[in-house]
């Protein structure tokens, strides 16, 4: 019995680092995809998008255009937090809580998906603005 719960506790040490390290990982990513369109920098954002989405836009420029226009708050971002990551139907999903650049509060959920090149963006869907109290 002993065996077996220590094997378990081991199991779920590591299970718990893995998503420690995921986690980690999928912030750098979408991080590092937000620096990028602050920096005007379509060719390094488009490098953080998934295959799907490089298929779907086809070039790094019609990508760029499509998140200035529909993603406003993410072509122009500031403070930006991440809240919960979490699993739904085996895909894993970032809530990003950011700033647009007149001040106002936007969360997005990131769609991540592991690739060889590493964790990368499948989607993002703009989710009801966050209630404030004061």
């Amino acid at each position: 019995m002993r065996a077996f719960l220590l094997s378990l506790t081991l199991l779920m040490t590591v299970a718990l680092s893995a998503t420690a390290q995921d986690r980690g990982a999928i912030e750098d990513t979408i991080g590092s995809q937000l620096e990028a369109f602050n920096n005007r920098d379509i060719e390094g954002a488009w490098q953080y998008a998934s295959p799907m989405i490089q298929g779907m836009f086809g070039t790094p420029q019609n990508f760029g255009m499509m998140v200035q226009q529909g993603y406003p708050m993410v072509w122009d971002n500031s403070d930006v937090r991440y809240l919960e990551l979490r699993e739904i139907s085996g895909r894993l999903w970032q809530k990003v809580m950011l700033r647009d650049e007149r001040g106002g509060l936007h969360v997005l959920d990131y769609q991540m998906i592991e690739t060889d090149a590493g964790w990368q963006i499948n989607g993002v869907s703009i989710l009801p603005a966050p209630d404030i109290g004061v």
